[in-house]
């Protein structure tokens, strides 16, 4: 009698511990679920900084004159012309950095010329730091907020507001008809119109 009490009592401690060392499949279910979601989790997330990182435009810029690197330079769009010329090394000892506005915003095809000291400088524009910029006009229908900043009298502001005329009533058909949008008007329009084209 006690030997089948001992023997009902083995069999049942070992029962138990095969059930206590080997889980539910239930119970697995739920951890490898809990698993599952937490990947997932991390997958997107890593989805939506690359999405993120995808959206930042690159511009295109030509350095020239005295600068150590002169080059052309892949940067991102908020970036100023002081940013691009530390990227290409900074100024030479000639440079004259006064000739140039540092502060500007950059725009897809610039060239960001730094003149020597001795050359001559045509000082009745602040902003005369590229000498192919005059010929360059910003075209009212394609080009981006960054590149209409860089007209005189155009913040982000109005910027925005000719993107958003643009996308609501249509392309511009002529420059004239910049006055329709808010903001701009016929003192502004005249300061633009040599610089601007459809």
């Amino acid at each position: 009698m006690k030997k089948q009490i001992i023997i009902i009592g083995l069999a049942s401690l070992i029962m138990m511990t095969i059930f206590y060392l080997n889980p539910s499949p239930s119970s697995v279910d739920s951890v490898s679920l809990d698993r599952y979601v937490e990947n997932e989790r991390e997958v997107t997330e890593i989805e939506e900084i690359e999405n993120v990182e995808e959206q930042v435009n690159h511009y295109i810029v030509d350095v020239k004159g005295q600068v150590k690197f002169p080059g052309v330079y892949e940067v991102e769009e908020h970036l100023r012309v002081h940013d691009v010329i530390q990227l290409a090394g900074g100024f030479l000892e000639m440079a004259n950095e006064t000739a140039i506005n540092l502060a500007q915003k950059i725009s897809d095809e610039m060239v960001i010329y730094v003149p020597h000291l001795d050359e001559e400088i045509n000082n009745t524009s602040t902003d005369a730091w590229s000498p192919s910029q005059d010929e360059k006009k910003v075209s009212l229908n394609q080009a981006t907020t960054g590149e209409l900043e860089t007209l005189p009298g155009i913040g982000p502001s109005k910027a925005a507001a000719i993107i958003k005329y643009r996308e609501e009533v249509g392309a511009f058909q002529s420059i004239d008809e910049l006055t329709n949008v808010s903001g701009i008007g016929e003192k502004t329009l005249e300061k633009l119109r040599d610089s601007l084209d459809l």
